[in-house]
């Protein structure tokens, strides 16, 4: 008989946090660190999309069902970030417009999906942020074949824990430790503070190799080369 595997749901995550990871870029995270990164082909619906956090809620669907996720749409709150793995499947959308409406009116901060969406249009009049591979429209039925409820998942290569933190933009989607997201912020915001100065710089007309050094490595490399 299938079975649903449920656990309690995590610790949320303070406002500050959060605020804070929003002030930044998953692009800057990407400086920093080589884990935690999804799969590129894990897009936002909308290409444009500005950066939100959360802490992870998750969920693992069987292909054609849909049904805990119905159920967790009651539990969620503010803050959440609700991370699907969808065992492999690529062809069932579990995520539409009346699931979108549910979700945005839980305040959650997104959803991220290995799969599919479908009702593109209706998800984007909602406001609600996705992040997941493409569209389809072939959907889920409420099947009852269990699945599992902040349980360890596994969402575009990248292993997720209940509790863990997700942030995701327009350039895709990273998982961070809760211990470390604190830090994490704090140097991404920093070094997006540098980046400002360097734009700056660049429309003062110095050059990047300049600003970055790169020009004086590559000449001391080539003097090293060419000899006295």
């Amino acid at each position: 008989m299938p079975e649903f595997r449920i656990e309690p749901m995590p610790a949320p995550a303070s406002p500050a946090l959060l605020g804070a990871l929003e002030r930044i870029e998953t692009a800057s995270v990407g400086h920093l660190r080589y884990t935690g990164f999804l799969d590129g082909d894990i897009r936002p619906v909308d290409p444009g999309q500005r950066a939100r956090a959360g802490v992870a809620v998750t969920l693992a669907l069987p292909a054609l069902c849909s049904t805990l996720l119905h159920h967790a749409l009651s539990h969620l709150r503010p803050g959440d970030m609700l991370v699907i793995d969808r065992l492999g499947d690529t062809r069932h959308a579990c995520l539409g417009g009346v699931v979108a409406r549910a979700a945005r009116l839980a305040g959650i901060a997104g959803v991220v999906i290995d799969g599919p969406c479908t009702d593109v249009a209706e998800i984007r009049a909602e406001g609600l942020p996705v992040w997941c591979r493409g569209v389809s429209a072939v959907t889920t039925r409420q099947l009852d074949l269990g699945g599992t409820f902040n349980r360890p998942v596994a969402c575009g290569g990248v292993p997720v824990l209940p509790g863990d933190i997700v942030l995701g933009d327009a350039s895709g989607v990273v998982v961070l430790p809760a211990d470390e997201a604190d830090g994490i912020a704090a140097a991404c915001i920093a070094r997006e503070a540098r980046v400002a100065r360097t734009m700056e710089r660049l429309l003062d007309g110095e050059r990047l190799g300049d600003i970055t050094r790169a020009n004086e490595k590559v000449k001391a490399r080539l003097d090293e080369r060419n000899g006295p």
